[in-house]
């Protein structure tokens, strides 16, 4: 009966979260924000002031979790992430991913998709904190380029949707493009999730039987010259940066999956 009432107030307490976080969202985005067009002139300073005020949103979003007895987690090597200017790059296991990894970061500028953009409980927030969409088509690489450069700490999840559970790891090649174009050391993120819950096609009611507990471990940066200059899981002498992507997207793939020794194989 005690393991019953247990799920049952965790099934209550992960609507709950839902429910808070998309009236966050409005309240951020009509009530919160807005008011930053009038009060900050200065463009710069009132993305960064809105990116402070989504990340402190996205911390107060984790604890509430945390004290609902929905999750509890672990981060290690935070101090990885206490500088401007970084690309970083993380598996995605589950979808609180993002609000757990930004919550971490004064200055995080993330590649959302366009649905997300136009989401009317994300989408204040997302333009107000500047946040690159990824329908720019063309110009979508140097954006993100752009953003690391301008001190921003840019979040990339290079699968592009939640990990399949059981299937090997299938990432996509822009944020590849994005290190290798830009002379872009990455700073990766492994993620996991014990027991995986809101994974990718399950329903946010089906918890498991035992709070979830999520740990962010931040690695330390993975320098982009070896893959630049050939001599990372290949022939050095054939060069390019579609190779170098290839090769860098190769080596995230098992890095993520916890071999990197089998990159470029």
């Amino acid at each position: 009966m005690r393991e019953r009432l247990d799920h049952a107030w965790r099934v209550a307490g992960t609507g709950l979260s839902f429910l808070a976080f998309g009236v966050g969202g409005l309240i951020l985005g009509v009530l919160v924000l807005p008011p930053l067009l009038w009060l900050v002139r200065d463009p710069v300073r009132r993305r960064r002031w809105s990116r402070r005020i989504v990340q402190r949103s996205f911390a107060a979003h984790v604890e509430l979790m945390r004290q609902l007895g929905v999750m509890t987690y672990e981060i290690r090597g935070r101090e990885r992430l206490a500088r401007d200017g970084l690309l970083v790059l993380a598996n995605h296991p589950t979808l609180i991913d993002v609000v757990l990894l930004v919550s971490l970061l004064p200055n995080a500028d993330c590649v959302v998709k366009s649905a997300v953009a136009r989401n009317p409980f994300m989408r204040g927030p997302v333009r107000a904190a500047g946040y690159v969409s990824n329908d720019d088509g063309a110009g979508l690489v140097e954006d993100c380029i752009a953003a690391v450069r301008a001190g921003g700490t840019l979040v990339i999840f290079p699968e592009g949707t939640r990990t399949t559970p059981g299937q090997p790891l299938k990432l996509q090649r822009g944020a590849a493009n994005i290190a290798v174009r830009g002379a872009l050391d990455v700073t990766p993120v492994r993620i996991s999730c014990t027991p995986l819950t809101l994974g990718k096609g399950e329903k946010w009611y089906r918890v498991p039987p035992m709070r979830f507990h999520m740990v962010i471990d931040v690695q330390g940066d993975l320098s982009i010259a070896p893959f630049l200059n050939g001599t990372e899981g290949g022939d050095p002498s054939a060069g390019g940066e579609a190779l170098a992507a290839r090769r860098l997207t190769d080596y995230l793939a098992n890095y993520f999956a916890g071999d990197p020794s089998r990159a470029g194989t």
